[in-house]
């Protein structure tokens, strides 16, 4: 439920809402039903992805809650991208691709400029050989500054990548250390300037708001580097403290409720300083964490689709799924993931069928991260209006000054988009509100 909790200290747990129904509620015992989807024809018009985890890293980031592995050898980082097209081969002899080519392609981590050129090269052609690229709208990448030189970055924008985006975090050696970032300040430089000499189409950079030795003077310092350096957008998060980061197995040990990091309250006016002086330079806000310098050009395919019930494939360990209506998460742990593969079988670990209304909510909450939500999109799809279905948790954002309405289109105020992740649960079904709080 909305409190004023969220303007206190930061404490353990998640923040950023990624999905609905939660996680929670994905069990082994709905696998049969992904096989019964996957065995399925396609909707019409539904469009294809493909979500590729690269799990690797030069080191663990003390804020990371993703599952990343420092060390595994040269021969393990290849076998994991054996048992990654095998996945995809499993994939694509199933109906559900229905002959379909994917209309966006993204590589997340974990770390994946940390693998070879080579690797890249070998794992892209084979990825294409499988399911051919040539409709993709988007193919989006992670990378950790010092992981590119610019021959690996020349074979990066061969292989057709069309959006690079570069983990930059903040621009200040002390912080990026106590942090534990593998990259310096002085990468990123001639990381971001080789990447813009040889004409990727999009370059975003990421910036996390309030990392442990975050000040208002470093952030604005790091604010006006990156409009310096003149992205095409800008990517930032508030400072989250999972539960499985290595800084909150460091408060258990110290016995501390809060975490080293800036309160709410100072992570949003931070956000809303950086989106102002954005603004300022000719960027356009484009959803609670996206500033983009041109909006006519610059897209985020991937949550584009994604958010408006694309089905898409997540290959890699524990990477999520969503087909025909079906959320699914592989294998948690490598050996695993790995094993299952080996044997012929898709790596799925747990599963959950979602009803109409939980993909109604679904797109809604996941939408309103845009600030903005067109009802006549969710009148046409789900035959639902939404001012009527959900007058009461909306009644309550608009008296708080978060939201208000034009026609039958919902609109976030500036406040309301700053803390969207915590204003989601309002529309959440009352089981899976009690979830949250169990």
């Amino acid at each position: 439920m909305l409190t004023d909790t969220e303007t206190e200290q930061t404490t353990g747990g998640s923040y950023f809402v990624s999905n609905y129904p939660p996680y929670s509620f994905w069990s082994p015992a709905h696998i049969g039903e992904v096989f019964a989807a996957l065995n399925h024809p396609p909707a019409p018009d539904t469009p294809l992805g493909i979500y590729l985890h690269i799990p690797f890293c030069r080191k663990r980031c003390h804020f990371c809650y993703f599952k990343v592995y420092t060390d595994k050898n040269a021969a393990e980082v290849e076998g994991y991208l054996d048992t990654a097209i095998q996945e995809l081969t499993l994939y694509t002899a199933k109906p559900f691709i229905g002959g379909r080519k994917p209309k966006f392609i993204y590589f997340g981590g974990g770390t994946p400029s940390y693998i070879s050129s080579r690797q890249l090269s070998s794992l892209v052609e084979r990825m294409k050989h499988l399911l051919p690229w040539d409709e993709a709208e988007e193919v989006a990448f992670e990378c950790e500054p010092g992981t590119l030189t610019e021959g690996k970055l020349q074979v990066i924008r061969d292989l057709g990548v069309t959006r690079l985006s570069l983990g930059i975090e903040n621009f200040d050696d002390e912080i990026l250390k106590i942090n534990g970032r593998a990259h310096t300040s002085k990468e990123i430089g001639p990381a971001y300037h080789f990447a813009r000499s040889i004409g990727f189409p999009q370059i975003n950079i990421d910036l996390i708001a309030g990392m442990v030795g975050e000040t208002d003077e470093n952030w604005r310092a790091c604010v006006r580097k990156t409009i310096e350096l003149d992205p095409d957008s800008v990517t930032i998060y508030q400072m989250e403290v999972p539960y499985n980061t290595t800084i909150f197995k460091e408060m258990k040990v110290m016995g501390q409720s809060f975490a080293p990091v800036a309160a709410w309250k100072t992570k949003r006016d931070w956000v809303r300083y950086a989106f102002s002086e954005l603004e300022g330079a000719g960027y356009t806000v484009r959803s609670a964490y996206t500033a983009v310098k041109n909006p006519a050009k610059t897209r985020f395919v991937y949550t584009d689709l994604l958010w408006t019930g694309a089905d898409m494939i997540g290959l890699g360990v524990a990477s999520f799924s969503h087909v025909q209506g079906m959320h699914f998460q592989n294998e948690h742990e490598f050996e695993t993931y790995s094993d299952k593969l080996r044997l012929g079988s898709l790596p799925i670990y747990r599963a959950l069928s979602l009803t109409q209304e939980q993909r109604l909510i679904r797109e809604l909450i996941l939408q309103m991260k845009l600030g903005h939500v067109r009802g006549r999109y969710f009148a046409d799809k789900f035959g639902v209006r939404i001012l009527e279905r959900f007058a009461a948790p909306l009644s309550l954002l608009r008296d708080r000054g978060f939201l208000t309405t034009e026609g039958d289109s919902l609109l976030l105020t500036r406040e309301g988009l700053l803390r969207v992740d915590t204003l989601l649960e309002e529309f959440f079904l009352p089981e899976h509100k009690l979830a949250l709080t169990a």
